[in-house]
This record gives C-alpha cells, sequence and structure tokens, in this order.
C-alpha cells in the first residue's frame, strides 16, 4: 500500500494540447495548473492530489509563486499521472505498479507551509550562512507579505499574540548572532503574512499591518548588520509599505530612519542623508524617537560628504529633540532611541566631523552604559576610537587597536556594520603607510 495523494490524472486532451507539453518541457507549473485548471479541475482538487494547499497552487497558477523542489515537481508527476519523462524524471513507480513503493514524502516547499518545520527550515538553512538559497527563502517570504498587505477585511485576529512577539524582538539580538534572530523573525513574517490573507476587521487589520511592518524592519535591520544591504532596502520597503497601510507615521519614519543607516554604512552617505529627512518629514515636529534617530543619521550621512554645516544643525536638533522625549521613545528597544544608543549615533557623527575630543568623550560615555553582551556595539564605539587616532596621525596605534578589536569578535559578526567601520579607518591610512604590518593585517581581517 502507499502513502502517495489521492491521484487526479489530467485531462486526457492536455497530453495533445502543444502547450501543455512544452510548459512540461520546462517543468513550467503555472502553465500546466492554468491549464488543467482551464481543462476544469480547480485548484483545490489539484492541491489534494499534489499534497500542496489550494492557495498555493493557485498562486502557482498566476505566476505569483514557483515550484522548484525536485521532490515537490516528483509528487507532483505523481498526483497527475504525469509520466516522469515528460518532467524530465526517472520513470514514476505507478508506471509499473508492481514496484510501488510507501517511500514517498513531502518536499522542502511543503514542509515549508506547517509553521512549525518552516521555523526548522529558516533556522538551519540560515545556520549554514546567507547562501543563495537562505535569501530566495527570505525573498519568498517578504514577497508573501507583500502580497497579502493587499488583503480585505474580516474576523479579529490574535492580536496580543503579535504585540507580545513585536516586544520581544525589539530588545535586540541579546547577544546572539543577527543571522539566529533574523531566523526566528523570518519566521514570524511567514506566519503573520498567512494571517494578513484572510480578511478582517479594519481596526484588526491595521493593527495586524503595524505589526508586519515592525517585524519587517526589524528583519531588514539584521540583514543590514550581516552586510546584505540589497535585501536589506527591499525588506524596509515592504515595512514602509505596511507601515502605509496602518496609518502610522511614527513608524514609517522610523523605517526610512534605519533604511538610511544602509546607504550610510556601504558608501553612499548622499542617498543616506535624502533618506533621513524624508524620514525628518514624515515625523514631524512632535518630539519622537523616530524624529531624533532621523536627525542623528542626517548628522552623520552630512559628516561623511563633509557638510559640516548641515551635520551640526542636526546634532543641534537631536539634543533639542532627546530632551523632550518621553518613557516610550527612550526605552531601550530597536523602535526607541535611549541615550546609549544615541551616543553611538553621535560618537560617529563626531568622528566622521572629526571632532576627536567630543567623540572620545561620548565614546567613554557610551561604552560606560553598553552592556557586556553588546559584543557589536562596543567594537563600532571602540572602532571610531581607532579613527580618531588616526586623525591624530596615530596609523600604527589605529591600526592596532582596530585589529584587537575585530580579531575578538567571531567570524560571524566581522562583516557588514563592523566591517565598514574598520574600512573607513584602513581608506584613511595614507598610501604611504599602506605597507606597514599592521596596517596589511587590518586589511586582511576586513578582506
Amino acid at each position: 500500500m502507499t502513502d502517495y495523494p489521492t491521484p487526479a490524472a489530467l485531462p486526457s486532451q492536455l497530453f495533445t494540447n502543444p502547450v501543455v507539453m512544452e510548459a512540461l518541457d520546462r517543468r513550467d507549473l503555472g502553465s500546466l495548473f492554468t491549464a488543467a485548471h482551464r481543462a476544469g479541475m480547480s485548484f483545490n482538487k489539484i492541491g489534494e492530489a499534489c499534497g500542496m494547499k489550494a492557495e498555493r497552487v493557485s498562486l502557482v497558477a498566476r505566476g505569483l509563486a514557483t515550484v522548484t523542489a525536485l521532490q515537490t515537481i516528483e509528487r507532483i508527476a505523481d498526483g497527475l499521472r504525469i509520466p516522469g519523462a515528460l518532467l524530465g524524471l526517472a520513470e514514476r513507480p505507478w508506471e509499473h505498479p508492481a514496484r510501488t513503493t510507501s517511500e514517498h514524502r513531502n518536499g522542502p516547499d511543503d514542509l515549508a507551509d506547517d509553521p512549525v518545520n518552516r521555523r526548522q527550515l529558516l533556522r538551519g538553512a540560515l545556520a549554514a550562512g546567507l547562501t543563495g538559497t537562505v535569501l530566495t527563502a527570505l525573498t519568498t517570504t517578504r514577497e508573501g507579505l507583500d502580497l497579502a498587505l493587499t488583503g480585505t477585511p474580516s474576523p479579529a485576529a490574535d492580536l496580543a499574540h503579535w504585540s507580545a512577539a513585536v516586544e520581544h524582538y525589539s530588545y535586540g539580538y541579546g547577544g546572539s548572532a543577527p543571522a539566529h534572530r533574523l531566523a526566528q523573525l523570518a519566521a514570524d513574517v511567514a506566519d503573520l503574512r498567512t494571517l494578513l490573507q484572510r480578511p478582517h476587521p479594519v481596526a484588526a487589520r491595521t493593527e495586524l499591518c503595524r505589526a508586519a511592518g515592525q517585524l519587517a524592519g526589524m528583519v531588514a535591520v539584521c540583514l543590514h548588520d550581516l552586510g546584505e544591504a540589497r535585501e536589506a532596502r527591499q525588506w524596509f520597503s515592504s515595512a514602509c509599505a505596511a507601515a502605509a497601510e496602518a496609518g502610522d507615521r511614527a513608524l514609517h519614519a522610523w523605517v526610512l530612519a534605519r533604511e538610511a543607516m544602509t546607504p550610510l554604512t556601504y558608501g553612499a552617505p548622499l542617498a543616506a542623508a535624502d533618506l533621513a529627512a524624508c524620514a525628518r518629514h514624515i515625523a514631524g515636529d512632535r518630539p519622537s524617537a523616530s524624529a531624533a534617530l532621523a536627525a542623528a543619521v542626517e548628522a552623520r550621512a552630512s559628516a561623511m560628504v563633509g557638510d559640516r554645516q548641515r551635520a551640526l544643525a542636526a546634532l543641534a536638533d537631536v539634543q533639542r529633540l532627546a530632551e523632550r522625549l518621553g518613557p516610550v521613545d527612550t526605552a531601550d528597544t530597536w523602535f526607541g532611541l535611549p541615550t546609549q544608543k544615541r551616543l553611538v549615533h553621535l560618537s560617529h557623527a563626531y568622528t566622521l566631523l572629526g571632532d576627536a575630543t567630543r567623540a572620545r568623550e561620548v565614546q567613554r560615555q557610551a561604552l560606560a552604559l553598553t552592556g557586556p553582551s553588546s559584543h557589536q556595539t562596543q567594537a563600532l564605539l571602540k572602532l571610531d576610537g581607532a579613527i580618531c587616532l588616526q586623525h591624530d596621525g596615530g596609523t600604527v596605534e589605529a591600526c592596532t587597536a582596530a585589529t584587537e578589536v575585530l580579531a575578538a569578535l567571531p567570524a560571524d559578526q566581522r562583516t557588514g556594520l563592523t566591517r565598514s567601520r574598520a574600512l573607513e579607518l584602513y581608506r584613511a591610512v595614507p598610501p604611504q603607510h599602506r605597507g606597514l604590518s599592521v596596517v596589511r593585517d587590518l586589511e586582511d581581517l576586513t578582506a
């Protein structure tokens, strides 16, 4: 006895249709499902036969999702009774009933539709690093969220659960690696995406969209910290869409301010300054963590391009806004701007402005407020200190200090943000000193 899904053979006329035969040859399952649907097979019937959800079959038919996993293609061949040769597969067991076996297994595409298995897949894949396969899975999750954000209203959802999830993640990495937090966030976004595809009352949907924007924004922050600038930008875009649908201007401004840190980190300070200015416009004049963060990022970006006047004006705005922030806005979360985080931004701004005296004082204060598990933040502050040494002409001391900072970090935290900050120092080293052994050591660690 086999454990195959109940087969629902394709209508025989489809095997004489040249369009269908070409689709089978290309493994274009979207065209195949469309043709089967037009021939009278419902998406439910196709899904039952192939061990897939009807919604997924519909998405594949409309070109909004794809099927690439070999085991899933084999299951489709078996469920719809498509001879293996037509899909470039080995002869299927049912083509010779005497050889049937119960070794059939569900493929990764449908494992990923189950919440528990989806989390296990994401965690396992991310443990191996940000490979192309992992980024594809993240892209699928993000695109699914974008599709879900076009849904329509219906019954209430467990808003308390998502509010608690957002609060939990908002406290940052907690000493864990960004990739670990990314896996957890991506799994929750995938769950929330499924929920958003159902109708909800307007008030409930608004809260779900707000949660989606917050979660997507935190995914983007993780990707930024891991050095995946392109993926981060796309997730920030999804977060903006969710914030806009929720009508949450403060969240929208926060997302843009955080997004501005991506071009700032990866070599496009003018774009960063523009995004920060846009965030400030959306945040408005009311004191908020979003407005203060946007001003801080604008100060850093302006300092990086040498616009000292704009940088100093933005720094003054940071101070003015910070003095008027309430407890919620100064909470030590990704959405708040506590004193320690504000000082981290000021450290970079004053370092870029070449004001070593003020930078060092800010670094001292920030390090005193930074917990022992915040390895990346400590590293960034110490790298700013090394850059100040370079500004003072101490190339050897600066490169030695930076090398020690990077060497003390786990390999998976010497990427992205910390690597970018170390490169700021390396690029500031005069050409005549590039041959020094300590400079070469720094270059090796940032390669």
